[in-house]
């Protein structure tokens, strides 16, 4: 015979306890699985504005491994002091998109593009990115209506930019003579990093010194790699409480894109 379970209710009272404590297990089980998926495997983000247009645009949705350079105290929830350095340490690769925390205040999140190494000389003369001296080779691809900030739009020179590891990716440039386009050489200490945003002329990188800009970011800073857009919306047209927009202002184009 079959053996159901059995429900026991000596009045309801105790029954009604043991099923609000059971309740109350499974969302603490449930919530320690997303703490330990969100601190060792994967983050989504949703990208604020247009300094990395034309490899993601406001209100894509995107997914970072978070075990793709090792774990630091930014890998958990608000960014806890409960340790220094990183944990099974990977080094990025030249061209990486990554995550990272703003080192001037350690908990906003910023992404850009990993340009210099430790020990890499990084310039900009005449809107022309320079590596360790060397020009870094890029070809025109023609003009587009580039989207920025606030919905607006903004004539821009798209290029294919290609890194001394031979990894292409596209940038937008406004102009030749925009603060960010003639720089001094930086020089990245040792444990840090140099990050551009892919809109040369719309992004605040490690161009801009820190107590303004980015400046050099420590290796602990690191969050993750951008692997994925997941989803993406137009955000400025998109909105939470109009689900029609859901559909209608989707980009279903950028979903699912590898991010390169």
């Amino acid at each position: 015979m079959d053996e159901a379970i059995k429900n026991t209710e000596p009045g309801g009272g105790a029954s009604a306890l043991q099923e609000l404590i059971e309740i109350v297990k499974t969302v603490v089980y449930a919530l320690c699985i997303a703490l330990v998926l969100r601190v060792l495997l994967f983050q989504p983000f949703t990208i604020p504005s247009a300094s990395m247009v034309p490899t993601l645009l406001e209100g894509d949705y995107i997914i970072v491994s978070k075990f793709s350079y090792g774990f630091s105290r930014h890998s958990i929830p608000f960014s806890p002091p409960i340790f220094d350095g990183r944990l099974f340490n990977t080094a990025p690769k030249r061209g990486d998109v990554i995550v990272f925390k703003l080192p001037r205040d350690g908990h906003t999140d910023y992404i850009k593009r990993l340009i210099g190494l430790p020990g890499d000389r990084v310039q900009m003369i005449d809107n022309q990115l320079y590596i360790n001296g060397n020009p870094v080779p890029k070809k025109y691809l023609g003009k587009v209506d580039e989207e920025t900030d606030y919905g607006l739009t903004q004539p821009a020179d798209r290029y294919a930019e290609t890194n001394p590891e031979g990894r292409t990716y596209t940038t937008d440039d406004w102009g030749h003579t925009g603060d960010m386009d003639n720089t001094e050489v930086f020089i990245v200490p040792e444990g840090n990093y140099f990050f551009m945003g892919d809109n040369r002329d719309n992004s605040l990188d490690s161009r801009a010194p820190e107590e303004i800009g980015v400046g050099y970011v420590p290796a602990e800073n690191l969050v993750g790699k951008a692997q994925m857009i997941l989803l993406s919306w137009d955000a400025h047209k998109a909105s939470l409480f109009k689900p029609w927009t859901w559909v209608l202002d989707a980009r279903p184009g950028r979903f699912f894109n590898i991010i390169k």
